[in-house]
């Protein structure tokens, strides 16, 4: 069982768990629940850097990256910077993140917040938005058309947008439908957590053009991303760039100034 399996499994233990202690509508009677939310796609059209900033302190590739930085810092920090938007990784078994991450960060900013997590049940996206999230990440690696399908148009009703992540062009192919808002391809193999951004060259003309195109892990250089730009891409995701560093908004300011070069 490669790592993947074993989070997915983990997972559905954990959202089953939690299902039975807080059923939805506790979370639709939420205070944020019937906030509006903002436009991670839009934030994007209307930028020049395209920089989504994340915020993760481990991972099963790297164990620890950064667990002494607040995530009010972080967010406080990121937005300073002129990111884009903010990804939280909520998961708390393998990535160190939690629900309360996302609160703290929507309490703090007010930019778009994309609630970065193993979605398997229309309950987690409830969730997200319960707990101040604009966006929610989709992994076609492990849901099925269908599945997909319901989940982006359960979180298009809540007014929250879709990053649909794929990895090759049989996830990207499966997975292309109206209720997407963007299609990240993750330059990290989830199965090996092996990183090339090849990943994102080959699959770029692939995507339709009325989707925004995301190149998600891995980028690490202002190069990168001028190169990516050049064949499409419009977000980049960027998080351990930033993280491992003392002070995660003043590295992703120094990197969009750089951009602007």
């Amino acid at each position: 069982m490669n790592i993947l399996d074993l989070i997915i499994t983990d997972k559905k233990i954990e959202v089953n768990q939690r299902k039975r202690i807080f059923p939805s509508a506790y979370w639709e009677s939420s205070p944020l629940f019937e906030r509006k939310t903002k436009s991670l796609a839009k934030s994007l059209k209307a930028s020049n850097s395209g920089i989504i900033a994340e915020h993760k302190r481990r991972s099963p590739s790297k164990q620890n990256i950064n667990s002494s930085l607040s995530v009010e810092k972080v967010a406080r920090g990121y937005e300073s910077a002129g990111v884009c938007g903010m990804s939280i990784l909520t998961d708390g078994k393998y990535f160190g993140g939690s629900l309360d991450d996302l609160t703290i960060a929507r309490a703090v900013s007010d930019f778009p917040l994309l609630r970065k997590e193993f979605i398997i049940d229309d309950y987690q996206i409830i969730e997200a938005k319960a707990f101040g999230a604009d966006a929610i990440l989709l992994i076609a690696a492990i849901l099925s058309p269908k599945e997909i399908l319901s989940f982006s148009k359960t979180a298009k009703s809540l007014g929250l947008d879709v990053l649909l992540e794929v990895h090759n062009l049989n996830e990207l192919e499966k997975s292309i439908m109206p209720s997407i808002d963007l299609i990240g391809v993750n330059n990290r193999n989830l199965k090996t957590f092996k990183v090339s951004l090849e990943t994102s060259r080959s699959l770029a003309e692939e995507i339709p053009a009325e989707f925004i195109k995301v190149s998600e892990s891995g980028i690490s250089e202002v190069a990168s991303i001028k190169k990516l730009k050049a064949i499409g891409y419009k977000g980049f995701l960027v998080g351990e760039n930033f993280m491992k560093t003392d002070n995660p908004g003043l590295a992703a300011k120094d990197f969009i100034n750089q951009l602007d070069v």
